[in-house]
């Protein structure tokens, strides 16, 4: 009872109004992220939002230094972002990216993962939830413009989008790579996975925790386009222009019936999924794994 209490909180403090949001600085006006005037821009001390009503696109950007892990905090911010441009009808597409110089997102803040309570670990995993239904749903046109690393949640973002461009960095590898921390991708995680790539690489990928350098990725459809790292904004844009060229309702339509079965696999086992990741997280050799692999991360800071 008191992890769907818990849950409950959580659900009603994704839909509050922007305004409720703790440091959120709506209203800002700044330069165009592609160059125009008198761009909108509402953020918090984790996300950056710059719109551009004028071409009825926004761009959101990551702001957790240093590796825009996915806390908690970050995906109640990013929830309300979406909802906040779905509900204003002026934006048609949005643009995600990154504001961390060679980071897209490291994935899971596995800090809210190792040493908390039960209750925590429902909160956290909902937010998760949400935050995958929101962005495989949106009626709005989604974009990947991947600026940099991209493993486990990362990836996961950039699979719910409808195109996805990725700078030809060697370095800015990106897959779901779960089992390699010695954890297991949820199953809608495999399923965006396999309707993006196809079973015989999702499933090789998973079992082998992969991850795809820019040309690799490309090859087995992971991205639809690789540019210069400096390309890799105005490649989303024009991507953008071709997919609002199509009517909306059309392509609203169309992709609804493409994801939502996959969708509806998860709506109706959230709790059961919970409780699954519940029983899976709590076991002692996962609580080791964890602490081993944040230990190491604390070392390589040092």
């Amino acid at each position: 009872m008191a992890l769907m209490a818990g849950a409950r909180v959580l659900a009603r403090n994704l839909l509050r109004p922007w305004s409720r949001l703790p440091d959120a600085v709506p209203g800002r006006t700044g330069p165009a992220a592609g160059g125009g005037d008198g761009v909108r821009c509402f953020g918090s001390p984790r996300l950056l939002v710059e719109t551009d009503p004028a071409k009825g696109v926004a761009v959101i950007k990551l702001k957790n230094p240093p590796v825009n892990s996915l806390s908690l905090e970050v995906l109640t911010e990013f929830v309300i972002s979406l909802e906040k441009l779905e509900n204003d009808k002026t934006f048609r597409g949005v643009i995600l990216t990154s504001d961390c110089p060679g980071i897209f997102s490291a994935g899971l803040d596995l800090t809210e993962m190792c040493g908390k309570s039960q209750a925590h670990y429902a909160e956290y995993w909902r937010a998760v939830q949400e935050l995958w239904l929101r962005l495989y749903l949106s009626n709005l046109v989604l974009i990947a413009a991947i600026n940099g690393v991209s493993p486990a949640g990362g990836c996961l973002i950039s699979l719910t989008c409808d195109y996805r461009v990725l700078a030809d960095n060697p370095k800015y590898t990106m897959g779901l790579n779960e089992t390699l921390l010695g954890i297991v991708a949820p199953s809608w995680f495999k399923d965006t996975l396999v309707n993006t790539v196809g079973h015989r690489v999702a499933e090789r990928a998973l079992q082998l925790g992969l991850l795809f350098a820019p040309a690799e990725a490309l090859r087995v459809g992971m991205v639809d386009q690789v540019v210069p790292e400096d390309q890799v904004h105005s490649a989303a844009l024009s991507a953008m222009a071709q997919w609002l060229a199509v009517p909306d309702h059309a392509r609203q339509l169309t992709k609804n019936l493409m994801r939502k079965a996959t969708a509806d696999r998860l709506v109706k086992q959230r709790d059961a999924d919970i409780q699954y990741f519940l029983q899976f997280i709590s076991r002692d050799s996962i609580q080791k794994s964890l602490r081993v692999y944040l230990d190491k991360l604390r070392q390589k800071k040092g």
